[in-house]
């Protein structure tokens, strides 16, 4: 099945500590429903100094959300919406907008 939601993607988070907020897609991870966004359900790691250049401490990273709660932005109107399948003329398969009708691939 094709995916919905792509690298590159702006969505928006639908439910968690991040609700309403919204960011860019920068891996998607299809095994587990699973995306990073940027900026997005940042979590603190701690590091432990490994060689000369890369000094330890306490650094913040995008963990990954659950792709059920993410919400593709309608590229016309900058709202969430559903994302459909469309067969275009020349056989190829692209992905549509629900809300407008908006091709969403290039």
């Amino acid at each position: 099945m094709a995916q919905k939601i792509r690298k590159g993607d702006r969505v928006q988070i639908l439910s968690g500590r991040d609700k309403g907020r919204q960011g860019e897609v920068i891996r998607v991870m299809p095994a587990e429903d699973r995306a990073l966004v940027q900026g997005i359900n940042l979590v603190k790691r701690h590091q432990k100094p490994s060689g000369i250049g890369n000094p330890g401490g306490i650094t913040e990273k995008e963990a990954p959300i659950h792709l059920s709660n993410l919400s593709l932005l309608d590229p016309k109107s900058g709202k969430p919406t559903r994302v459909g399948f469309k067969m275009l003329e020349d056989g190829k398969k692209v992905r549509v907008a629900r809300a407008s009708g908006e091709v969403l691939d290039a």
